[in-house]
């Protein structure tokens, strides 16, 4: 049964959330504050409790984790003093366990509204720009005049095609080939061969878990070399911190996000593939480097089932090729943003959105080309730059959200 949305029948102050992780919980809490009839949607903190490997921790410091609200009071550190919780502090390494607990009390807290629905469509409503038409699982349809997608990385997961063609019912936990976002618990694969693909963080550290949970690992990747951050150093540096290390370029985008929009459209695509790309954290070089066999500079260039095993063919320097086999490969090969992983947003709205790379074309305010339609999170990367894959780019989305939103319904 269709009931009218919070604040009367197409309230002009009326806008949903679509997610409920750290992105999507955020922007609710600053939308809300703002005086906004808010409608948020989701499973709390859903990716990272049920889709990241246990034992896992977060690549970004204490200080970087955590998630921004409208007022002082809800950080990291305070869930933490609120629930005794050991708080991680300087360089300490913030546990995804941890993380998720925190997530779901900031939830509590400040987005206790949150419904646990699923939004299944979104469409423009009749003739009027700016108005939207949404769609639940539970059959209610409602009106609103602003839609914030914060769905996280959910329909990203990016598996080459080479692997996926191995698995014709689809990557996944029981098939020959997975994701690494696929992999709650590492200890499944235990006493099996794993080969891992891949260079970033998920790669390294999925084969580090994988491998003290039991697996036979090895990694493979097309990178040169296998690179992990350097260690904390004490003393002066000549370069400022970070959220995520110490550089100025990585200060500057962390500092002044909106500048990032000014850069030449191919600038900002090199920049958001290429900046914190592809290595380990300073932690993790112990738990991997010399502890099991890792390959650098192998392109992949065959892949085929023998029995129940996989084999890869790669070529490394000089053409020289190389055979793999294991009992299960593990792409941890990143995230593709790709709007049409997006099926609640109808193909009509999707048609009207420009794109830069696969990445919605934004303005300042963080809204589509479709008015009223705005992005957070991951998919704001090409136009705000790679801190918008971390936790602490919430605190310049949220608001910026907030402050467009409320200049709109102002106009």
């Amino acid at each position: 049964m269709s009931r009218p949305a919070q604040g009367g029948h197409r309230s002009p102050r009326t806008a949903v959330v679509v997610g409920a992780g750290p992105y999507g919980l955020s922007a609710a809490a600053h939308l809300r504050a703002a005086g906004l009839s808010v409608r948020a949607f989701g499973d709390p903190m859903h990716s990272w409790r049920d889709t990241m490997p246990a034992g896992m921790c977060l690549k970004s410091t204490p200080d970087a984790s955590t998630i921004s609200a409208p007022a002082p009071g809800h950080s990291l550190p305070d869930f933490c003093r609120a629930n005794g919780e050991t708080e991680p502090r300087g360089h300490d390494r913030v546990p995804v366990e941890l993380f998720t607990r925190y997530g779901s009390w900031f939830q509590q807290e400040l987005v206790p509204y949150l419904e646990r629905d699923t939004v299944v469509a979104v469409r423009q409503s009749g003739s009027v720009d700016g108005w939207f038409e949404v769609t639940l699982d539970s059959g209610e349809t409602f009106p609103t005049h602003a839609v914030v997608v914060a769905s996280g990385l959910t329909g990203f997961a990016h598996v080459p095609r080479l692997l996926a063609g191995v698995a014709p019912e689809g990557p996944g936990p029981d098939a020959p080939v997975s994701h690494s976002s696929q992999h709650a618990d590492p200890a499944a694969l235990a006493g099996r061969s794993v080969l891992v693909v891949g260079a970033g963080q998920s790669a390294l550290e999925g084969a580090a878990l994988l491998h003290e949970s039991g697996a036979q690992v090895e990694l493979v990747a097309r990178t040169p070399r296998i690179r992990f951050g350097a260690p904390p150093a004490d003393g002066l540096r000549w370069q400022p911190e970070s959220p995520m290390g110490p550089a100025w370029s990585l200060w500057a985008m962390a500092r002044y996000p909106q500048a990032f929009r000014s850069l030449p459209q191919q600038v900002r695509l090199r920049l958001v593939k290429q900046v914190l790309g592809p290595s380990g954290s300073w932690w993790l070089r112990p738990r991997a480097d010399g502890v099991f066999p890792m390959h650098a500079g192998q392109q992949l260039r065959t892949v085929r089932r023998e029995g129940d095993k996989v084999v890869l063919t790669t070529s490394g320097p000089g053409g020289a090729t190389r055979e793999f086999t294991a009992d299960h490969v593990l792409a941890a090969t990143g995230y593709r943003v790709d709007l049409t992983a997006l099926p609640f947003l109808s193909t009509e709205l999707r048609a009207r959105l420009d794109r830069v790379g696969g990445f919605p074309a934004l303005d300042e305010g963080m809204c589509s080309t479709v008015p009223g339609l705005y992005f957070t999170g991951l998919p704001a990367a090409a136009c705000f730059g790679p801190f918008m894959r971390f936790v602490c780019g919430t605190e310049f989305a949220s608001a910026r959200i907030a402050s467009a939103l409320t200049g709109r319904f102002a106009r």
